[in-house]
């Protein structure tokens, strides 16, 4: 499908300028984002436009061997290479090809309680911001030898802003800081003030940061873009309808056997090694031969389309780049989660949408999915892979992605991906001889004695208070944690002290309210003597409150403790072995004072997954 880019651009005002090679890797299109008005859809990244998984794979290859000749075939075979979910995912394992020796992680939206998370990022201007960092291997990024850390190499499809490499940079630097990063896209469109934040962070750390693009340019955008561009996406909405081409009703769906070999990982969510590499590629033609079989041999086959799912992009890539090996007309994409408008316009590089519900049980609830330039694009067989975790009842039922597709070509197949799932990693179980007591007050904390125990160690005789200033700087230098220190913490004074008793008279039969009606849920649906475990701090009010609502209402006298979870440093292991020891770790209740993006949350699940009868 071949677009000219001029329907945007003639709208909206906003112009791509640069390189010779720019305007041949982009083209223009609406998001239905209220963050960012536009996207860049790549012609050769295999998300949104179909195209030969040759091509797909050869860009990605291609990166990577210009990453290796600017690392040097000794820094080449430390390095480790990151990826981007959920865009630049396959991109990322063609980067990893390309560097031949590196292993290759790619960070997740699907949280897998199993494994641990080594680190997270948000990016900003996407409908769905949280990355994790989920590697198999808890030393994933501390490869290198003795040498130290190797070279990491983040890769992702456009380098804009920079805003979510710079903070992928300071979450890594700060756990896993090293003296070299890469930063590896098709495309570099940053403008020159963002350049230079990127030039600051390795000013502020003393590490290297190299930039490695197939093209660069820049996105020049109107002052009123975004008001612009949401008035245009209503506009559009109310004229039209997604285009659709009519086809006759398809025979239910072909299901294909891969012959997966056991035990390779379906990608590089957990993690992606040289020798699972090199397992694929002995067993690409073998599959390949089965799909070929499966649909017919080449002639019924037809012209075909790979259609992955989301993050799971290599495998269908390799996949569609053997059948194109073997002699089949096949065409690569994927589906996605990002909505952006679809007009049947000969300059507009989004021609066509499918929309279905998503399928996977996804950790941020239904929604929508959709398939591009799927619809029009002239083909006999849309062959749909996805992984095992997806193959639910709502990819088979009516309004599902199958459905949907069968809308679009004559011909529907299904290939099932063994989803990997990571064997959980057993804590040490190694107990000190005696765990402490709880503390109490009012020798610890101002609470009372029944209120709450403190599973905490107490060092109040160690300084670890610092101004704001100092903190700050010793994280950013990547030699410390912000939980590893407390900020300066001032007595208020009595006008503070009165806005604070102004604003309990304001809110405190609210509090109740919402106190006693968590504390009824938690009687009715969790256990009727729960042991509530509050998060210190902002949790530990809460629980004292649940405990007095208890009393008073039911004459029921519930335990409650506070432990501490930090995000990046997971909960104190100590203090579920006293839990586990003393109560039925089916009867705690966790208890925070609010949830926000679920950071903590996520850091709570993945760390009760080494401790058996906990439920986070």
């Amino acid at each position: 499908m071949v677009w000219t880019g001029t329907w945007v651009s003639d709208r909206l005002g906003i112009e791509l300028a640069g390189d010779d090679e720019l305007r041949g890797l982009l083209g223009l299109a609406l998001r239905r984002n209220p963050k960012r008005a536009h996207l860049l859809v790549s012609g050769v990244l295999g998300k949104h436009v179909p195209q030969l998984p040759s091509v797909v794979h050869g860009h990605g290859v291609t990166l990577g061997r210009r990453v290796r000749a600017l690392l040097g075939p000794e820094e080449a075979a430390r390095a480790v290479v990151l990826g981007y979910a959920e865009t630049a995912t396959a991109l990322g394992h063609a980067v990893a090809d390309g560097l031949e020796t590196a292993p290759y992680l790619h960070s997740t939206r699907r949280p897998v309680a199993s494994v641990p998370s080594a680190g997270g990022f948000e990016e900003s201007h996407s409908h769905a911001t949280s990355h994790l960092l989920l590697p198999e291997d808890p030393a994933f990024f501390d490869r290198g030898g003795e040498a130290g850390r190797g070279p990491l190499v983040l890769v992702d499809d456009e380098f804009s802003t920079g805003n979510t490499v710079l903070n992928t940079l300071r979450d890594l630097h700060a756990r896993h800081p090293r003296d070299h990063y890469v930063i590896v896209a098709l495309v570099d469109m940053r403008a020159p003030g963002d350049a230079g934040r990127l030039a600051a962070f390795a000013e502020e750390t003393g590490a290297r940061v190299d930039v490695v693009a197939h093209a660069r340019g820049t996105v020049r955008l109107p002052e009123d873009v975004l008001a612009r561009g949401l008035r245009l996406v209503e506009e559009q909405d109310g004229r039209t309808a997604d285009p659709l081409v009519p086809c006759a009703p398809a025979a239910a769906p072909v299901r294909l056997e891969l012959g997966w070999p056991a035990g390779l990982p379906d990608g590089g969510r957990h993690g992606f090694t040289p020798d699972h590499r090199a397992r694929l590629r002995e067993a690409l033609p073998a599959m390949a031969a089965r799909i070929v079989d499966g649909l017919g041999g080449p002639e019924q086959a037809g012209r075909v389309l790979v259609l992955g799912f989301e993050e799971l992009m290599y495998a269908p890539l390799v996949l569609a780049r053997a059948l194109e090996e073997a002699g089949l007309d096949v065409r690569f994409s994927t589906t996605t989660r990002s909505p952006v408008l679809a007009v049947d316009d000969p300059g507009y590089a989004i021609r066509t949408r499918l929309a279905f519900p998503a399928h996977d049980d996804p950790a941020d609830g239904p929604g929508e999915r959709y398939a591009y330039n799927v619809a029009g694009g002239g083909f006999d067989t849309v062959l749909a892979v996805v992984d095992s975790a997806a193959d639910t009842p709502a990819l088979h039922a009516p309004g599902g992605l199958l459905a949907q597709l069968a809308t679009a070509a004559p011909r529907v197949a299904l290939a099932v991906v063994p989803a990997h799932t990571p064997v959980p990693r057993t804590p040490d179980r190694q107990e000190s001889p005696v765990l402490p007591a709880p503390l109490r007050g009012p020798d610890f904390s101002s609470y009372e004695p029944d209120d709450v125990g403190w599973l905490l160690q107490d060092l109040s005789a160690v300084r670890l208070e610092a101004p704001v200033e100092e903190r700050e700087e010793a994280v950013q230098r990547g030699g410390a944690h912000y939980a590893e220190s407390l900020p300066v913490e001032y007595q208020p004074t009595e006008e503070y002290q009165e806005l604070y008793r102004d604003a309990l008279a304001g809110s405190a039969a609210r509090i109740a309210r919402a106190v006693g009606t968590v504390t009824e849920l938690v009687l009715a649906e969790r256990s009727p003597r729960p042991v509530l475990v509050s998060l210190a701090r902002a949790g530990t009010p809460v629980g004292v409150l649940m405990r007095r609502w208890a009393r008073h209402r039911h004459g029921t006298e519930l335990p409650h403790y506070a432990v501490s979870i930090v995000r990046g440093r997971g909960i104190d292991a100590n203090a579920l072995r006293w839990l586990a020891a003393h109560h039925d770790p089916a009867d705690v209740v966790f208890v925070d004072g609010w949830t926000g993006k679920g950071a903590i949350t996520r850091e709570l699940a993945d760390a009760l997954a080494g401790f058996p009868g906990f439920d986070p």
